[in-house]
């Protein structure tokens, strides 16, 4: 879906504002529509950047970690409450669980101990294992939000131990080769752009090291171009089924922890963050490395979102990328759908279910779509949808009855006569008693 020249050129204008007052050597950002990258919008020549220069991701590789454990526990290979001990043995951080260690909630201290891992060589996942000891520990789990890239190395080492697969093999055999996202790398390959720290007073570059951090790589190892990184979101947008469900995926974008209590802008879920922006919320991640910093944001209801990477280490790219992301909603609304009449009527079993329904004097509607299930709310509401589980049986499978269940009651001659949700008995007439 191509964007408004009025909505490209305040992009563009942004962008390299953004670049020149932050003093950002290079910065490229994309915005993906639809599951294509819509528009490049780029700034900046150390160097020149394109959809197929690498920049480092940081953390926005954990994303990637948490749909590799989210695999396993679709397989049946691990459960989410499992204890970090029955993968991880005899560490004294067993009791924290991969749920907690995912969302961020485990308690557990941001770094593992040593010089900077970002910055110097990484161990091995014995000798990270073998650093741990209790004052690890900062809170209790699910005190709050406590953001730990140990948690995601010791995550690596879970899928590890679970696979016998090192995590990156593990990563390009199960994401990223069957999305095609073939220039996202463990190393640095050309070309890439040269990592930098601006000095704050006469505007100098200081190279930094592009490290192989180790055990910790699952934590924020991984290089990928814009191009590459627009796949990701449209990825997170809209999932591949065999590459993860897309039930899955939703879940992984529930928020476990919410980090700002007061105004509840921010949260984790399993491996993604959530952004609150004005009524909207976004889902994606930051990431930084010496050098480097990327940002990922995306809107799944329209299958729209912002990509972005820098060579600055101290630029604000998140809040660029989350800004523009709201300026292209604002501005370019989702298509609206067609409507199409039905290719014919529902079966007399499903259709007998539709029409309107009282509850205490509230009146509901129930309609049926072509794919056999059932639509239901009030007039002009219909947020709630029900898939077939049985004979005059049910399930919910979004909003306040997800996970309940709808039984379709009959009277004598097998007339419906009520629908029971989960105890609320929905009647033909507001005058009927539930």
């Amino acid at each position: 879906m191509t964007l408004s020249p009025e909505t490209l050129r305040q992009v563009d204008a942004l962008v390299a504002e953004a670049q020149s007052t932050d003093r950002v050597p290079s910065l490229v950002l994309g915005v993906v529509r639809d599951g294509t990258l819509a528009h490049l919008a780029a700034a900046g020549a150390h160097p020149c950047p394109g959809v197929d220069v690498q920049y480092r991701l940081g953390s926005i590789s954990k994303t990637m970690t948490a749909t590799l454990v989210m695999q396993q526990r679709d397989a049946g290979r691990l459960a989410l409450d499992d204890p970090l001990a029955a993968h991880l043995p005899d560490t004294p951080l067993g009791d924290r669980t991969l749920r907690q260690l995912l969302s961020h909630a485990s308690g557990l201290q941001r770094e593992p101990d040593g010089r900077w891992w970002e910055r110097t060589e990484g161990s091995d996942l014995a000798t990270l294992v073998a650093g741990l000891t209790p004052d690890k520990i900062a809170y209790p789990p699910l005190r709050g939000y406590h953001y730990s890239n140990l948690a995601y190395g010791l995550l690596g080492g879970v899928l590890e131990g679970i696979t016998g697969t090192p995590w990156i093999d593990l990563l390009r055999e199960r994401v990223l080769t069957p999305l095609g996202l073939n220039r996202t790398t463990y190393h640095a390959t050309e070309p890439y752009a040269r990592g930098y720290v601006v000095h704050p007073w006469h505007d100098t570059l200081r190279e930094e090291p592009r490290t192989d951090t180790g055990a910790m790589a699952p934590a924020g190892q991984l290089w990928s171009t814009i191009e590459d990184l627009g796949r990701w979101a449209a990825f997170l947008a809209d999932p591949v089924p065999q590459v993860l469900a897309a039930e899955t995926l939703t879940e992984m974008c529930a928020p476990v922890v919410i980090s700002d209590l007061e105004s509840w802008t921010h949260g984790h879920g399993l491996g993604l963050e959530s952004y609150r922006c004005g009524d909207r919320v976004y889902v994606g991640h930051g990431g930084s490395m010496p050098g480097y910093v990327a940002a990922l944001a995306v809107h799944r209801p329209t299958r729209t979102a912002v990509v972005a990477l820098a060579n600055s280490y101290t630029f604000w790219i998140g809040s660029l990328a989350r800004r523009l992301l709201t300026l292209v909603l604002d501005t370019e609304p989702a298509a609206v759908t067609p409507w199409q009449p039905a290719a014919a009527p529902p079966p007399p079993r499903l259709a007998e279910l539709t029409g309107r329904w009282w509850w205490m004097g509230t009146e509901f509607e129930v309609r049926a779509d072509e794919s056999g299930e059932l639509r239901a709310g009030r007039p002009g509401e219909l947020n709630l949808r029900f898939t077939p589980e049985g004979p005059d049986r049910w399930r919910g499978r979004s909003g306040t009855q997800d996970g309940e269940i709808l039984t379709v009651l009959r009277d004598e001659h097998g007339s419906v006569v009520a629908l029971d949700i989960a105890t609320f008995v929905l009647t033909r007439s507001p005058d009927q008693e539930p």
